[in-house]
């Protein structure tokens, strides 16, 4: 076989795999892996892209049959979030697994294929008035990579995860049986075909209260207020960035901004009552703020997720900066005790095992958790890491 990607020739014994993935996708759409395709820092053997259910069930029983480790990738966000596998053979690209049908606008429901961007579902359901009550914060987010770790955005406080909203999965086990599942979990591996999704009606207005904070203890006592004021939140977030220098006491470096939905005139009145219960220091926006839905964390950073009632979220940050001796950058949903904390990607891993440790001790007693979401493959393969169990 000739050379492909202007790689150097296959050893003899991947030809065959090389071929029977390009007879059951088509020449164009599998290939040997390039330095993009990796997985842990390591670079798989080969990629293919099928585009039918029958494509991904003969692609994962070559991959049975010939004992190659087999994984999904949509557009790649999360592929290194977690535990790293021991080794990855194959990626599955679900690329070309997208669609919308069975759209069903009165009764709020659709069946959408797996590598459809999360994006591209949302715009297609507003022009019928409808969404997808999800804003993952990886951009590109594909619904089977969303679905996949279950990622949440702001609305899951007032919505709840991405797996509460779909009805059920259609997939392929890493046999190559096609199968379906009610939840989306840990409870199966393979390849997600396609979700069937619980609708909501796009809201006709939105407004952003925002207050500026300085303090996790400040962040708790105004989430509490937000919350008692019965304005029915679809979000409320908090943003602690590290202070940036010069900055004084008077001039808050973080922020708490609450989102509320609904009817025009219904927002503006919640909107305007919540702003003044909150203060003179606080905003009404038609806009969110630039920090809004974005993870503090990028590829080079380690990224800690704390989990933990609202009332208890301020002790874990506390004991955070504490462990880490230092302001850490922290942001997500304040209104359900969840937020992402921002540790250095070169910090030695020891060091790292330290922080977290201490900051668990803290959780412990208050029925809390803290995870390694995300860290640099380096890194990653020398600290507990979360499960796939933990990233739900």
């Amino acid at each position: 076989m000739p050379a492909t990607n202007d790689l150097p020739p296959l050893p003899p014994r991947r030809e065959p795999v090389l071929r029977a993935l390009a007879d059951i996708c088509g020449p164009d759409f599998a290939r040997t892996a390039r330095s993009i395709d990796t997985v842990g820092g390591r670079r798989v053997s080969f990629v293919s892209v099928p585009a039918t259910a029958r494509q991904v069930e003969d692609t994962l029983r070559v991959a049975a049959e010939r004992g190659l480790a087999a994984m999904a990738r949509g557009s790649g966000s999360k592929i290194d979030w977690g535990t790293p596998p021991p080794g990855v053979d194959l990626l599955v690209d679900t690329g070309r697994l997208g669609g919308l049908w069975n759209h069903r606008p009165s009764e709020l429901t659709a069946e959408v294929g797996t590598g459809t961007p999360v994006r591209a579902l949302q715009a297609a359901l507003a022009l019928r008035g409808q969404r997808l009550a999800v804003d993952p914060p990886s951009r590109s987010a594909t619904i089977g990579g969303m679905l996949a770790v279950n990622e949440s955005g702001p609305l899951r406080h007032k919505y709840g995860t991405p797996a509460g909203q779909v009805a059920g999965v259609g997939y392929v086990d890493l046999t190559g049986s096609r199968r379906e599942a009610e939840l989306v979990g840990d409870d199966f591996e393979g390849v997600i075909l396609s979700a069937a999704l619980r609708l909501e009606p796009l809201p006709a207005a939105r407004r952003w209260v925002s207050v500026p904070v300085s303090t996790p203890l400040q962040v708790h006592n105004l989430v509490d207020e937000a919350l008692a004021q019965q304005v029915d939140p679809s979000a409320v977030e908090v943003d602690l960035p590290t202070p940036a220098p010069g900055r004084t006491v008077a001039q808050p470096p973080g922020s708490v901004a609450v989102l509320l939905e609904g009817g025009a005139q219904s927002v503006v009145e919640r909107s305007g009552r919540l702003a003044k219960i909150l203060g003179p220091g606080a905003e009404i926006a038609e806009l969110a703020p630039s920090w809004w839905g974005r993870y503090p964390f990028g590829p080079k950073d380690v990224a800690l997720r704390i989990s933990v009632r609202i009332e208890d979220l301020h002790a874990a940050v506390y004991a955070l900066r504490d462990a880490a001796s230092g302001p850490v950058p922290v942001r997500g949903s304040a209104g359900v005790g969840t937020v992402h904390a921002v540790l250095p990607g070169n910090l030695d891993p020891e060091r790292i095992e330290r922080i977290v440790d201490t900051v668990r001790s803290i959780l412990m007693a208050r029925s809390g958790r803290a995870v390694i979401v995300s860290a640099p493959p380096a890194t990653a393969r020398d600290v507990d890491m979360a499960g796939r169990r933990e990233l739900f």
